[in-house]
């Protein structure tokens, strides 16, 4: 008896939904994005991680044709930005980190307001709208006014929004900024659905590390660069062995001592020191009882997203322990968009 074989999907073969080459975007007083290439695959789901003030939303809003590049390239679906505007308009789908949402209609009135600006067929408005709650599991809020919407049944339903018209690229920048867990959960459940059933390629933003094990491929953009572009697993991989998180009495002299003793590479911040050694936990009772300085704390952990980010920045990437840099970045960017 010969095992039946599974064809794959007719997207899994398709060109890139998105190229880029050295996209730059400038404002007055700086470089939001400073010539950056990448190719998103048909079908991949692609991150873009990095804290605020990076260039992710500036990324995005270019490849969407809300702003024009200053320089560079890109391709969305088939389309260059700079010249077929209305085409990517028409091959993609949107979901910003503010909400918008018309909260004095209800769910069934936004996606039929949106139906119309897309042009849907009216002989599939009524079908698609159906899908679309079905998908996001709004069925019984259709009727609803969205005011009455938790945070979470908002999202849901801007992202049915976005696929009311069946767009060939979701873009999702922070798709899930601010909501619990179990809300996030359940909305990335779906996502993954959609690029398994439909082929639908997404692009999201995030500074969630749990998010970004999501994606096929992750991009790290700082400062407006890409500074590194592989999978999950193959960026972790960068990060040898196990990471050391130490919070002594006197973390200066606990990092002379352990670059001196042990002659690992120490970054040092706020919370503590942070390094790599191999076979961590056999490695720390040995630490504790070495050091000169008394130890508060001590953890031995795996490496995550988080640490990659660390070990290429030297910093963290959480938005409560940016730099004065990257909050002057943020000003500047503000400053730049009200001068556009």
């Amino acid at each position: 008896m010969t095992s039946a074989t599974t064809s794959p999907p007719e997207w899994a073969s398709a060109g890139p939904a998105i190229e880029v080459a050295d996209l730059t975007r400038r404002f007055k007083l700086f470089t939001a994005v400073d010539g950056i290439s990448f190719t998103v695959r048909t079908g991949e789901v692609f991150g873009f991680l990095g804290p605020n003030g990076a260039g992710k939303t500036t990324t995005v809003r270019m490849l969407c044709t809300l702003i024009r590049p200053s320089g560079g390239s890109a391709n969305v679906a088939g389309h260059d930005i700079s010249h077929r505007q209305t085409d990517v308009r028409r091959s993609i789908g949107i979901i910003f980190q503010d909400p918008s949402l018309d909260d004095r209609l209800t769910a069934r009135e936004n996606l039929r307001f949106h139906a119309m600006i897309y042009k849907v067929p009216g002989s599939e408005v009524k079908a698609r709208i159906a899908d679309a709650l079905e998908w996001m599991d709004l069925t019984d809020r259709a009727n609803d006014l969205v005011r009455n919407f938790s945070g979470g049944m908002k999202r849901r339903l801007e992202i049915a929004r976005g696929l009311l018209h069946s767009p060939r690229v979701l873009f999702l920048d922070e798709p899930t900024l601010g909501l619990d867990p179990q809300t996030r959960s359940r909305i990335w459940e779906r996502l993954l659905r959609l690029r398994r059933e439909r082929g639908t390629t997404l692009f999201l933003t995030t500074h969630y590390m749990d998010e970004a094990e999501n994606c096929d491929r992750i991009a790290i953009i700082d400062n407006g660069r890409i500074i590194a572009l592989d999978t999950p697993a193959r960026l972790k991989a960068q990060v040898r062995g196990d990471c050391i998180h130490l919070e002594t009495a006197d973390d200066a002299a606990a990092e002379a001592e352990v670059k001196q003793r042990y002659g690992v590479e120490v970054l040092r911040d706020a919370t503590g020191l942070h390094f790599e050694v191999e076979n961590g936990a056999a490695f720390v009772p040995g630490l504790v009882r070495e050091l000169p300085v008394p130890v508060r704390t001590v953890s031995v952990r795996p490496p995550t997203l988080e640490d990659v980010f660390l070990k290429l920045t030297g910093r963290e990437i959480r938005d409560d322990e940016a730099s004065g840099h990257d909050k002057l970045k943020n000003r500047l960017r503000r400053m730049g968009r009200a001068w556009r």
